[in-house]
């Protein structure tokens, strides 16, 4: 990477995080601790909510990642199946003519033949 690009990303970075922070705070915090105000509840509740959620969030993050090794044999499997269940969803819901006439599942059938 460029002295540019490492300039760049290293101004950048600092400011993407600085306003999804104010945004959250600002248009997601703020108003949830007014409505549990309004409603009679302590208004610290969902901040403290937000943040044990927030955590649990990043938490998360860690178990996948560190299941990479055990998943990546498997992985095109996992793919192909994603895969074969998007196509079964474009075609049973998307394309109306599969739907059309008493047997809906012949349509299905045509394109998992082709």
């Amino acid at each position: 990477m460029s002295d540019f690009g490492t300039i760049l990303l290293a101004v950048s970075l600092p400011l993407v995080g600085t306003t999804l922070g104010a945004a959250s705070v600002w248009s997601l915090l703020i108003p949830a601790m007014d409505m549990a105000e309004a409603a009679g509840e302590p208004a610290w509740l969902p901040a403290v909510v937000g943040f044990l959620g927030g955590g649990w969030a990043f938490s998360s993050c860690w178990t996948p990642s560190s299941l990479t090794s055990f998943i990546t044999p498997i992985l095109p499997c996992i793919l192909a199946f994603a895969a074969g269940a998007m196509l079964y969803v474009v075609v049973e819901e998307l394309i109306p003519e599969t739907q059309a006439g008493e047997h809906s599942n012949i349509g299905i059938i045509g394109v998992a033949q082709g």
